[in-house]
């Protein structure tokens, strides 16, 4: 058994969590903020800034510039990389990278990787899964299909303003010789993949199922989806594999500057969700998870693939075989954090001081938080509305503003989520927000199963360390899981009564604000 070490590409930073198999244990975590660490590229939110809300695209470079200085700071810190027996990484979905070949450019004499991306790319940023610009495009590929069902009987979801299919033909219209040149576009995972090993990485089921590419039928790209995108996409497209793929080994030049081996195997880079699935152990269909991170996910292994008729929740690939179901909420930490600014509070204070003084129910307080365009519901112009007392519809009652958000996102998920068909008696709970003892119980009592919290943080990196372990020494999921995924006894949290039959009765009134809040902004369009 050896050391394995796991990336995550994630909107905000890089993550890395290196695990020992042979001692069961994770030996260390570290991590680069795209803000903090790496302000020259003027996104502190992991974006860069549009005065249109509803585009929202990322520097490349910035993510090759993550990658050294990761690589750097693990060295010092003391990690051997050159122990290291193999690595692979996640990356946030639907993220779309566009390239000339040959690609990727190994660093010059005194060059750094971002330098060298710059000089690979054909488009300057990336558009990412918080970009909502491509809604005409997305009715352009259900028309061409047929219909959204069409398409998402297909794909696993109807085509999707973030997902990659409708953001590659909204950039191949509105800037056709910029496609032209373009020989090879890859998604967040696949390009760093690339980085790593010097070649062209290829795409896996897990993350190609979030482009409306893919025909979960038969795992391959669909050609119709492909001809109703952009000419000549498929030789555009990296080639598909399994989850378990070593897609080659760590490029020369990673090997001179950071001493890691000759001949480290790279296993081939999923989605970010797709890995968090792995990393919190529910890879195995009858575990509901939710990740409250910069959006809010929630998602689970399916025996059998099943899809959302509303539209809004997706099938992908499970990397350890099969198909998961996963619904996004834009409105995740960025909204609570607008909340919590809005009224000068520490997160001490909207964790322990707001939470706690207010009833479960908010005394019939209801938000509806779009602070930035949503996905679930679809809801293209941002803003916050507001139902209850007047305090609170003025936005002047702080202790009731922070319940209703908590309160709002629990019981959104919970209404989207029904189409799943199943109902789970306990959720484990990941992300930053996890560590709040205060949202896990709001979620516990909405949903009235049991929340589990992890021992182990950073899902997404960790279940890249453990498909790494899986792939290059061959150990069961069932051995990496029970090792690596336990759920900490001392922070589970069980849904009580009292607060389980309020949330039972304020679910239809929510469901029947937003019907109302969309049913008006469809009217305004």
């Amino acid at each position: 058994m050896a050391y394995y070490l796991g990336l995550d590409s994630s909107t905000q930073g890089l993550t890395a969590v290196v695990i020992d198999t042979a001692a069961g244990r994770v030996v260390h975590q570290s991590s680069i903020n795209f803000g903090a660490d790496l302000p020259e590229y003027g996104s502190p939110q992991g974006f860069l800034p549009n005065p249109d809300p509803l585009v929202r695209h990322a520097d490349p470079r910035l993510w090759a510039a993550a990658l050294e200085a990761l690589l750097a700071r693990l060295r010092r810190e003391g990690v051997d990389l050159g122990g290291i027996a193999g690595l692979s990484g996640s990356g946030q979905q639907h993220g779309t990278v566009y390239l000339r070949r040959p690609f990727p450019v190994p660093p010059g004499q005194g060059e750094t990787l971002a330098d060298a991306v710059g000089r690979a790319l054909t488009r300057p940023s990336a558009p990412i899964w918080m970009d909502s610009s491509t809604g005409q495009e997305c009715r352009e590929i259900d028309l061409a299909l047929g219909g959204a069902d069409v398409v998402r009987r297909r794909s696993g979801s109807a085509a999707t303003e973030r997902f990659a299919g409708p953001q590659i033909r909204r950039f191949a219209k509105t800037d056709p010789a910029a496609y032209a040149r373009t020989e090879l576009i890859h998604l967040v995972s696949s390009f760093m993949g690339s980085l790593l090993t010097g070649e062209s990485a290829p795409v896996d089921p897990g993350d190609g199922a979030g482009m409306n590419l893919l025909n979960l039928a038969s795992g391959h790209w669909d050609a119709d989806l492909l001809a109703a995108t952009a000419p000549g996409l498929e030789a555009r497209l990296p080639r598909l594999a399994p989850s378990a793929t070593v897609c080659g080994t760590v490029a020369p030049w990673l090997v001179e500057r950071f001493g890691l081996r000759v001949g480290t195997p790279v296993v081939v880079w999923s989605g970010d969700n797709p890995s968090s699935l792995i990393g919190v152990g529910g890879w195995q269909a009858g575990t509901a998870v939710i990740s409250l991170g910069t959006s809010d996910t929630c998602f689970a292994a399916m025996a059998t693939p099943t899809v959302d008729p509303q539209g809004y929740g997706h099938v992908f690939g499970n990397p350890a075989g099969g198909f998961m179901c996963l619904i996004c909420f834009k409105n995740g930490s960025l909204a609570r954090e607008q909340v919590k600014a809005a009224h000068g509070l520490s997160w001490g204070q909207f964790d322990g001081e707001c939470l706690g003084a207010t009833p479960p129910g908010n005394r019939g307080n209801l938000m509806l938080p779009y602070f930035v365009p949503e996905i679930t519901p679809l809801v293209l112009r941002p803003g916050v509305r507001r139902q209850g007392e007047p305090a609170f519809v003025g936005g002047r009652d702080a202790a009731a503003d922070i319940r209703a958000i908590v309160e709002a996102q629990a019981m959104s998920m919970r209404l989207h989520s029904q189409w799943i068909g199943e109902v789970p008696s306990a959720l484990r709970v990941t992300g930053g927000a996890s560590r709040s003892d205060g949202i896990c119980q709001i979620l516990a009592d909405v949903f009235e199963a049991t929340v589990e919290r992890l021992e182990v943080g950073n899902s997404a990196a960790l279940g890249a360390a453990l498909r790494t372990a899986q792939a290059v020494e061959g150990l069961s999921w069932h051995e990496l899981t029970g090792m690596f995924c336990r759920c900490d006894p001392g922070r589970r949290v069980a849904p009580r009564a009292a607060a389980a039959a309020a949330y039972r009765r304020l679910l239809p009134r929510y469901a029947a604000l937003e019907l109302e809040h969309l049913g008006a902004a469809r009217a305004e369009r």
